[in-house]
């Protein structure tokens, strides 16, 4: 029988709307609830104890509202707090981000692939791991980008602030060779028109939004998960200011919809 629960997806903040838009393109049929933990952005510069809190709050949240699945769309998020989520909640389907470490590895013909991250994903044993196993053949230059997911979650993607800051992480880059680079945060992929003005036509983006929709969709189908009735109106939470994520979701969804806050 098909199955029309919705899937949970959540993010520190409005970057998990860039992994929302590659899910509704993939699932069209599929329900989805977004929630944005903005009152506590950005999870980068916090402790993996906090953002693992956090998590728990919002899974718990999103389970109440009868999701089937859960996607943390949020590689910090993921770092701290995947393994745990899975532990808790062993009957769902949860999907994760993680840097595109791999594909990157497979992609770079100068052999140096950059990575724009926050710290807090960096500094994780999770991404250390990546880097063993998929970047022994290739040299990996990393940069942490602070203050860069506070000008997207304003909605600034190509003002004078956003684009100062955006050049001096990637100029370093830039500097050492690197002919790949990761956006290696899910608030990133907003600012690809703003990189394209700045990268030479040869340096290629990578980010792993649709291939978490692609699993996603793989995972539902080998539980019998999947909706095949329209799906209902996108339905958003936040913690934040409900009317500044009304504010962005046009610039960064596409269309404007109602929001609710979450109190926890």
């Amino acid at each position: 029988m098909p199955d029309s629960r919705p899937i949970g997806v959540f993010d520190s903040g409005v970057g998990g709307l860039s992994v929302l838009r590659e899910i509704r393109a993939r699932l069209p049929s599929e329900s989805l609830i977004y929630l944005a933990d903005c009152g506590h952005v950005p999870y980068g510069e916090k402790t993996p104890e906090y953002i693992r809190e956090r998590c728990r709050r919002i899974a718990d949240f999103l389970i109440a509202q009868d999701c089937k699945a859960l996607v943390l769309a949020c590689n910090t998020a993921t770092a701290a707090a995947a393994g745990d989520l899975r532990e808790l909640y062993p009957q769902l389907p949860i999907l994760a981000m993680e840097p595109a470490v791999k594909p990157a590895a497979a992609a770079t013909r100068s052999g140096v692939v950059g990575v724009l991250a926050t710290t807090g994903t960096l500094k994780s044993a999770r991404f250390a791991a990546l880097l063993d196993r998929f970047a022994s053949d290739v040299r990996v230059v990393t940069q942490p980008c602070p203050g860069l997911v506070e000008r997207i979650e304003a909605g600034d993607l190509s003002g004078p602030q956003t684009r100062e800051l955006l050049q001096g992480f990637v100029a370093p880059l830039l500097a050492e060779g690197c002919d790949t680079l990761i956006l290696g945060c899910t608030h990133y992929p907003f600012l690809r028109p703003l990189l394209g003005q700045m990268l030479p036509p040869d340096v290629t983006l990578i980010d792993t939004g649709a291939a978490v929709a692609r699993h996603l969709q793989a995972s539902l189908a080998a539980r019998g998960l999947e909706a095949c009735e329209p799906a209902a109106a996108t339905r958003f939470w936040t913690s934040g200011d409900v009317e500044q994520l009304r504010k962005v979701l046009p610039i960064l969804w596409g269309s404007e919809a109602p929001v609710s806050p979450f109190m926890d």
